[in-house]
């Protein structure tokens, strides 16, 4: 295992089926296909992914208004490179693209890490899914 880490901030060449298998074997695995999991990616404001020796090792992203709101989701470091500064410098590269907006991200984990990067606890939070989970407009399940 390589401690190079390499930061990209663009999807060229990004193997999406490596995503997907490396996600279902960490258990981090929300159900979307490959081509869910680009439509996502390509979809976001900004995204980061990690990689080491050409693995994907981590992935970070933030959908946002561009001007007040922004949400970060998909944070994830693949369980054997966690505790070695990975989401943390991944959600700096993310919140360096969203200045002067509202961040906002839902986590029963990791809270720590979020706290260390300057989130705080907010009590009220509401969800809903529309329709069918992952069967979107766009939804093309491979």
């Amino acid at each position: 295992m390589s401690d190079e880490i390499i930061y990209k901030t663009d999807l060229a060449n990004v193997d999406w089926q490596e995503m997907k298998s490396t996600l279902e074997a960490d258990q981090f695995d929300n159900g979307r296909s490959p081509l869910q999991l680009q439509e996502s990616f390509s979809n976001s404001f900004a995204t980061v992914i990690a990689n080491s020796e050409s693995r994907i090792v981590g992935t970070a992203r933030v959908l946002s208004d561009g001007v007040c709101n922004a949400y970060i989701v998909d944070v994830w470091t693949y369980t054997p490179f966690r505790r070695r500064g990975i989401a943390s410098k991944m959600m700096r590269i993310l919140l360096e693209q969203v200045p002067g907006q509202h961040v906002y991200l839902f986590t029963d984990e990791a809270v720590d890490l979020y706290k260390s990067l300057g989130f705080k606890p907010h009590s009220t939070g509401m969800g809903r899914v529309i329709g069918k989970w992952l069967q979107g407009r766009n939804s093309n399940p491979d």
